[in-house]
């Protein structure tokens, strides 16, 4: 059933009293709670077309928004959370966002806070032409209509795949990306291409060394996105494969070729991340910073799960193609996004040197570094993450 109802904003927001006090007018209407956007040309565009002195006051100026908007949102007492809740609770008919990526026409997309009334994501252009007729006293009425259903808790699944070993079937070489997706489009970079680049690895490998030294396998991981919830089930279930790691390679940032590689903090990465990749083409490889011994992931994706647990889990990171603007987590994550000649270099770059890990004659080290990288948050030296178990059952 539609909606149709009146667009409002939320009001200057000068304490968490006064705002509870005006809470109750949120009933029956749709609430935009979304900062209103001074601009929607992304900054490098201000940058490539306007005058000096023009930038740099359209970025004080946005600085300045944000930073009053922030103010106002705290003093409401409420997080972004707890904010949607309350809205609901007091009787709204739908809330509106616009969670802007910076970019031309695209917008993140993460899931709601609300459970009986709708929260639409509208563009930069749409949400800004609404929030200034409620602003100038406009009263603008929307129309929504926005089918759901709640299915409670549902299982999620890894996709596994293995070419057992010949000589150390019970030593493990790995392959890793993450199967979900946000559904704001079709998650074709976060993180179809990762999965397309180790399903094509291994069909390479199956074809070409099917009768490995190590056993190969392959994780597709579920759940990812609510929290590397796969990867640490999978930790957490398997310590016999954990415990007997080779090597672990994820992918998870994009379409682009692989441009860096870091030792995770392990003492001895340098050694063999340095042999296993002479077998890669120069053309490959030269495109490859390597930092070690690196700093361990502590998230972010899958290969953090293992890192945490004291296994070789190396990030195959890619260059980025406007990654973080315009296609993670967004609504242009599509198929035309792909850049297909990148990722057969990197399918290229994953089975040589699942190849060249499986093939060592060494077992590798789990040494960790005892002289990790200073972490600039902190100022202090990198801590070694610890293990986080996964949530099962949707934490019921």
């Amino acid at each position: 059933k539609a909606i149709n109802a009146e667009a409002i904003i939320l009001p200057a927001i000068t304490d968490s009293v006064s705002f509870q006090k005006w809470l109750p007018n949120v009933k029956g209407k749709l609430v935009l709670i979304s900062m209103n956007q001074l601009s929607g040309r992304p900054e490098k565009n201000w940058e490539e077309f306007a005058t000096k002195d023009l930038f740099e006051k359209y970025k004080k100026d946005k600085a300045d928004a944000l930073k009053a908007w922030s103010a106002g949102m705290a003093k409401t007492g409420l997080n972004a959370k707890n904010l949607a809740i309350a809205i609901e609770n007091n009787g709204a008919a739908g809330i509106i966002i616009n969670n802007w990526s910076q970019g031309f026409g695209v917008d993140k997309i993460f899931g709601a806070n609300t459970t009986k009334i709708p929260t639409v994501d509208l563009s930069v252009e749409d949400y800004g032409l609404v929030y200034r007729l409620a602003q100038s006293g406009n009263k603008p009425t929307l129309k929504i209509e926005s089918e759901s259903k709640e299915h409670g808790v549902v299982p999620t699944f890894n996709t596994l795949a293995e070419i057992k070993g010949k000589q150390k079937p019970k030593e493990y070489v790995m392959l890793s990306a993450h199967f979900d997706s946000w559904d704001g489009a079709s998650g074709a970079t976060d993180n179809g291409s990762g999965t397309i680049m180790m399903m094509e690895a291994m069909r390479i490998l199956k074809k070409f060394y099917p009768n490995p030294k190590r056993t190969i396998l392959v994780g597709h991981w579920g759940s990812e996105e609510q929290g590397l919830n796969g990867s640490r089930a999978f930790v957490e279930d398997h310590p016999e494969i954990v415990g007997n790691l080779q090597a672990l390679f994820n992918q998870d940032n994009g379409t682009g070729r692989v441009v860096n590689i870091g030792g995770q903090g392990f003492a001895k990465s340098k050694d063999y991340i340095t042999r296993w990749l002479s077998a890669v083409p120069d053309t490959i490889k030269n495109q490859i910073k390597t930092s070690f011994p690196g700093m361990p992931g502590a998230g972010g994706s899958d290969f953090a799960s293992f890192v945490a647990a004291g296994a070789l889990g190396y990030s195959l990171s890619s260059t980025s193609w406007d990654y973080g603007t315009y296609t993670w987590h967004t609504n242009r994550d599509s198929y035309d996004k792909l850049v297909f000649d990148e990722i057969r270099s990197n399918v290229i770059l994953a089975a040589i040197m699942v190849y060249m890990a499986c093939e060592d004659p060494e077992k590798t080290s789990t040494e960790k570094a005892t002289d990790l990288p200073v972490n600039e948050r902190t100022g202090k030296p990198a801590a070694w993450p610890e293990a986080r178990k996964a949530t099962r059952k949707g934490g019921l």
